[in-house]
């Protein structure tokens, strides 16, 4: 019992090693490395550590088969958990990258998505007169009263069915939305059953060319443009937003995007609304409304990279321990002549951790290149707050690469340890009398 909890405290204090070494930023990761190369470079112990560490390197060509365990093993790791938390980073830098700090929506008090908010059409002229709303040159108010309607179309990489955004928009929706740029074809006319379509959708979903027409709610539409914003609407179909009122049946809005004269213009803005009793509506900016849009489901997948990362890292872990196990078994005799000779225990600890952590190096520096070359960039889809799919790419930083490089690093920390720990304690007389 008393051996079992011994372990056990043992296993923790690495876990917590681990984790404390996963969080490390990188000044202190660069003093730990200062640190080991002015102990290598300059104490006695360090510089036979370094030899023993030659020799090591030396035999890895005989043993490259054994070796190669430790590389693909936490190759697979880091790689998968790269490309788990590029997901979130890309599907979160997509929604952070909707909507601005000078375009406010307005939403039902209390809504927290389109899906929930009501706004009836007579509140609309309300909106446009109050302060803070910026004006085209003939004097008309910037905002554009919406309706988000779900659709069934058909993905272009598997034939299933696939929610996406229908969204119906107001005259000024091209000057409130300014990003919105018309890439083919031309814009949709009002009371025209007609669509233009995201590059994202295009990219995602069947019969998005232009020219060609969709049936949604038993009408048939034709898609006349396609457009780019660098953001979430990539993701939607457009229409006139009365147009796609009558076919669905809709007497309210849902959202109204507005314009406002700057930052200052917003502030007063949502002052105005707030003190309008009028209108119990809720004012944001576009960019904090769609931030906040994607923080569940971001933390979700961040959690999940983590967990399948880390019972991957357990696997490579135990790779590394059997590998680095047979290393010593095989090198007994070297690792004891040198002990005779007069390596004492810690450069030999040093030399076997040393050779893990290269080959745990090569490894995560494998999966990160492997990352990097599939998956940034790589165009998917996924549900969102809304219930259809929002388009977005991967995106493989420096900074995830940096975390990936760590996570393979302490698995070599750990999977080296027990291993170099035992080199250590090989008993000198029994590993010579070895044949």
């Amino acid at each position: 019992m008393k051996k079992f909890f011994s372990n056990a405290l043992v296993v923790l204090l690495l876990a917590i090693g681990l984790g404390a070494w996963i969080a490390l930023p990188w000044v202190g990761v660069l003093a730990v490395a200062i640190i080991i190369a002015l102990w290598l470079a300059f104490t006695r112990g360090g510089r036979l550590a370094l030899a023993a560490t030659r020799i090591g390197i030396a035999s890895l060509p005989q043993r490259w088969g054994a070796s190669s365990v430790i590389v693909v093993g936490i190759a697979g790791v880091v790689g998968v958990l790269v490309a788990m938390l590029a997901m979130g980073e890309g599907f979160q830098a997509t929604l952070d990258s909707t909507g601005d700090d000078t375009t406010a929506i307005v939403l039902r008090g209390g809504s927290q998505a389109e899906t929930n908010s009501v706004i009836t059409r007579d509140q609309v002229p309300l909106l446009g007169t109050l302060p803070g709303v910026a004006h085209d040159p003939q004097g008309r108010a910037l905002l554009s009263p919406e309706l988000s309607q779900v659709v069934n179309l058909v993905s272009r990489s598997d034939g299933t069915d696939v929610n996406a955004q229908f969204r119906g928009v107001g005259d000024m929706a091209w000057m409130v939305h300014d990003k919105v740029r018309i890439t083919q074809g031309r814009a949709f006319k009002p009371g025209l059953r007609e669509i233009v379509v995201g590059e994202g959708a295009r990219t995602q979903f069947r019969d998005m060319e232009v020219g060609k027409t969709l049936t949604l709610g038993n009408q048939t539409w034709a898609v006349v443009g396609v457009f780019a914003s660098g953001d979430a609407h990539d993701s939607e179909l457009w229409t006139d937003a009365q147009t796609l009122a009558t076919t669905y049946q809709r007497g309210a809005y849902q959202s109204i995007s507005v314009r406002t004269e700057g930052a200052p213009g917003f502030e007063r803005f949502k002052a105005a609304v707030a003190a309008d009793p009028r209108l119990k509506l809720d004012v944001e900016t576009t960019r904090d409304y769609y931030r906040k849009q994607g923080g569940g489901l971001n933390t979700l997948i961040g959690i999940l990279g983590k967990v399948i990362g880390t019972i991957m890292a357990i696997g490579a872990v135990f790779g590394a321990l059997n590998t680095m196990y047979a290393a010593v078994a095989t090198r007994a005799r070297e690792i004891a002549t040198m002990r005779a000779i007069g390596f004492r225990g810690l450069p030999v600890v040093t030399a076997v951790m040393l050779e893990t952590m290269l080959l745990a190096l090569l490894g995560g520096l494998l999966g990160c290149a492997v990352a990097w070359l599939v998956f940034n960039g790589y165009s998917v889809s996924t549900i969102g707050s809304n219930f259809s799919a929002v388009v977005f790419k991967f995106h493989v930083s420096p900074e995830l690469l940096w975390s990936g490089l760590k996570w393979a690093l302490g698995i070599g920390l750990v999977g080296g340890l027990f291993p170099a720990l035992r080199a250590a304690r090989l008993p000198i007389t029994t590993a010579l009398r070895e044949t």
